[in-house]
């Protein structure tokens, strides 16, 4: 009698999956998207929602019974969990280095699209000009939008520089533009605005991490050059806006060049970036309501890192260094150019040349970028220079992002519908026409 085989299905993995998983105590939505390959395979791509990264190729997705795992090369993290009997949910952990992160994914129809109400839409009251020139200096191709006013005859202007990290020309982060909506509130005020994706985003070229904040300084100073080729613009009021690091990339700038006319620092550093960097770990720390000895081990933990790279100037070897005690993630962040200038930079030392007008806008609740650690100093620097025309502002409720805000923990961006509050874009256009006399 020949003996009957009942086989079970394999499960079918092929759909949208949507998790969330909690990372350094900020929370992120991760999709997946699957579908099925040859021999009963599965191929696919995951989103992180809230950190606008898309299609992030999946690796060895494999379905044993009920056990379900898969990698996610680029991100140097894996998957291992369960699927239930109803094939609806995955529960499981994510690995990424050291950490070990609970992880559930369901089932959905569709991935959720952030409310962003005070994005831009068309059509718009002003002309856009795709934007492409030369860092000759340094053999790089920058592109961007220049948004310009129809008035009819010169106007100032503003180049907009991002924050650390691979921004485009909107610096789109958590969903939000926060550089798309202030273009267009200064453009619809007569004020000529210049937006360019970083380094290797976009149209641009080069390389991101291979750079340092002082290459990115001579970007910011061929933006100046080609806005003063252009006929829309006066040539001689024409002024940087950095955000976070990109404040710090506006004062080596004007340091030294006088075509810089005038800077805006939004949540800008005047320490060393060491300083910063300690700052920041412990109000964030603090804002997600951790307690003294895990703020003190995270500390030395940062301390170790930043020896392991004084001691090795070799980018490899620091990293097999770094990778012993804090993960391969934390390696790559650390050991690489940019990381290395950004720890020993100290932007007051660029500030203290700067002799055009300031203005420094931070957020109560910033926790990236304490404005306690850092708006005294800018205000100190600038007075002992002899610089008198400056203004300090510190806006209450505010964070990192310029949002209104429960905590500023960075958890809260993608999460809160608003892209910059109305009092921030307001201080930055009445400063601006002030000093480029369009306010009288």
């Amino acid at each position: 009698m020949l003996g009957v085989c009942v086989c079970a299905q394999a499960a079918d993995l092929s759909g949208m999956w949507l998790g969330t998983v909690t990372a350094s105590g900020v929370e992120l939505r991760l999709a997946l998207h699957i579908t099925k390959s040859d021999q009963d395979g599965f191929g696919g791509t995951m989103d992180s929602l809230d950190q606008n990264a898309n299609g992030i190729p999946l690796a060895n997705i494999k379905v044993e019974g009920d056990a379900v795992r898969f990698e996610v090369p680029l991100a140097g993290a894996s998957f291992e969990g369960r699927l239930d009997a109803a094939e609806k949910a995955i529960a499981g952990i994510l690995h990424q280095g050291p950490a070990n992160m609970a992880l559930t994914f369901k089932r959905t129809n569709a991935v959720p699209v952030p409310v962003r109400p005070q994005e831009p839409k068309k059509p718009y009251p002003y002309d856009e000009v795709e934007a492409a020139y030369e860092n000759t200096a340094q053999g790089v191709r920058l592109a961007g939008t220049l948004t310009v006013p129809r008035e009819g005859k010169p106007v100032p202007a503003v180049l907009l520089i991002s924050g650390s990290g691979p921004q485009n020309r909107d610096e789109e982060l958590m969903g939000h533009k926060p550089f798309k909506l202030l273009a267009d509130y200064l453009t619809r005020r007569g004020i000529a605005v210049l937006r360019v994706d970083d380094r290797g985003v976009g149209g641009s070229s080069g390389s991101l991490m291979k750079s340092t904040t002082l290459d990115f300084a001579t970007d910011a100073l061929a933006g100046i050059a080609y806005l003063k080729t252009r006929p829309e613009v006066d040539h001689a009021r024409i002024g940087l806006l950095g955000h976070s690091e990109g404040a710090v990339i506006a004062q080596i700038a004007a340091s030294g060049s006088k075509d810089v006319r005038f800077i805006v620092m939004l949540a800008g550093t005047a320490v060393p970036g060491e300083q910063v960097l300690y700052a920041q770990s412990e109000a964030i720390m603090r804002a997600q309501g951790l307690n003294e000895m895990m703020i003190a081990s995270n500390r030395e933990m940062q301390k170790r890192i930043f020896e392991a790279l004084r001691a090795q100037k070799d980018d490899r070897a620091a990293a097999e260094t770094i990778k012993t005690f804090a993960g391969e993630v934390e390696a790559r962040r650390a050991a690489n150019p940019w990381f290395r200038q950004f720890l020993e930079l100290d932007p007051s030392a660029y500030l203290g040349k700067v002799t055009c007008p300031v203005l420094a806008l931070d957020g109560e609740k910033d926790t990236q970028v304490p404005a306690k650690q850092n708006l005294p100093v800018i205000a100190r620097t600038l007075e002992e220079a002899g610089n008198r025309d400056y203004a300090i502002v510190k806006l209450p409720r505010l964070n990192h992002l310029f949002q209104t805000a429960s905590t500023g923990h960075p958890s809260e961006y993608a999460k809160i519908e608003e892209t910059m509050a109305p009092v921030a874009l307001e201080s930055i256009s009445h400063w601006i026409l002030m000093h480029t006399n369009k306010g009288n």
